[in-house]
């Protein structure tokens, strides 16, 4: 029987490369893709899927329980990638509100919604999995060595690791409680195509592209472990296929980073393909330390020693050769970063999908 995949969030970052593999490498499921298209979800990250027998765009929130509970029955989905989050920190510093109904409520709903229809009495459809996808940022923060595994305990240190926190305790719950089949998996820092530019890589590249200021928390030796999106959405895959219910399964790219460093190789990327800036000035001059985020977690690192070992999975991406792809690709897709920072891509939703989001 054909697999039908819920993919929440799938215009946003993550889910829409998610997306793209899944229609790509396993044509026969069906997608359902849902997302309410807030400031990071765009529709051309899916540009050349078109709607069909193998496709399908639900532009919905996933806090309205209604709606959803009526797509899990109309679809009669079997299988959940739950991607929809908000999800820069930053901005759950100074508007948490947003991460809290998102994160939990909209998680809660979602739950809700795969009870109601795969523990009845009437459920016909494939084995189903609610395959949760979270964030190390749980686990709070390392000091100077060690890594996160998946029975380490939790300690979220911001409005958004705690609001993702909650919604894997929800998940879990929902597993202990009811026996609904759900999956979990924490990862480390994405990076590659289709990245909003709010985050670290894609600010960093774009304002270095114009001669911008590049500006840096603190000292800029922040670690964080770097996992290219697509060795990430293989690892999803694998999961929801061959994974083990009421499991967690750490998702990392064993590319462990200061701030700082990813900042100047991206300067020293883009001085080798662009050329120096004028007067000779190397991008390196552009980086200007700023005052630290509140709370900022001091080092992230990924143990994924679990899903190498169960599933086989293992990153295909090293940092060098990922993040030189990644400057390609922003490179050769100027039009798209162009859209996103200029906002004009907004107007195409008020197009397809009515004023009130324009």
């Amino acid at each position: 029987m054909t697999r039908i995949i819920l993919v929440t969030g799938g215009c946003g970052f993550i889910g829409a490369n998610f997306v793209r593999l899944v229609h790509a490498e396993r044509p026969d499921w069906r997608i359902v893709n849902v997302d309410k298209l807030t400031y990071a979800g765009n529709p051309h990250n899916l540009d050349g899927i078109a709607e069909g027998q193998n496709y399908r765009f639900v532009r919905e929130d996933i806090c309205n329980a209604q709606a959803m509970r009526r797509l899990f029955l109309e679809e009669k989905v079997d299988t959940v990638a739950h991607f929809a989050a908000e999800s820069h920190v930053d901005r759950s510093i100074s508007g948490p509100t947003a991460f809290i109904e998102t994160n939990i409520v909209g998680t809660f709903s979602l739950l809700e919604a795969a009870r109601a229809l795969w523990l009845g009495d009437t459920w016909q459809g494939n084995q189903p999995c609610f395959l949760h996808v979270s964030t190390d940022e749980v686990y709070g923060s390392l000091g100077d060595s060690g890594y996160f595994t998946e029975t380490t305990a939790y300690s979220p240190r911001s409005p958004y690791s705690a609001s993702k926190a909650s919604s894997d305790h929800l998940a879990r719950a929902y597993f202990h409680t009811y026996g609904l089949p759900v999956r979990i998996t924490n990862c480390s820092n994405n990076y590659g195509p289709y990245q909003f530019p709010e985050k670290l890589i894609p600010l960093t590249f774009n304002n270095a592209r114009h001669g911008k200021p590049l500006p840096v928390y603190g000292d800029g030796k922040n670690i964080r472990d770097w996992l290219h999106v697509e060795d990430h959405c293989r690892a999803i895959l694998l999961v929801i296929e061959r994974g083990k219910d009421g499991d967690s399964y750490n998702i990392g790219g064993h590319n462990e980073k200061q701030n700082i460093e990813v900042v100047t190789t991206i300067c020293d990327i883009l001085d080798q393909k662009r050329g120096l800036l004028p007067g000779g000035r190397p991008r390196r001059k552009l980086i200007s330390f700023v005052k630290d985020r509140l709370g900022h977690d001091r080092r992230y690192a990924i143990d994924a020693a679990k899903i190498q070992a169960e599933l086989g999975w293992r990153p295909k991406m090293d940092f060098a050769s990922g993040i030189a792809a990644t400057i390609d690709w922003y490179l050769a897709n100027s039009a798209w970063v162009n859209a996103v920072v200029d906002g004009s891509y907004r107007q195409y939703y008020a197009e397809m999908y009515g004023q009130a989001l324009a």
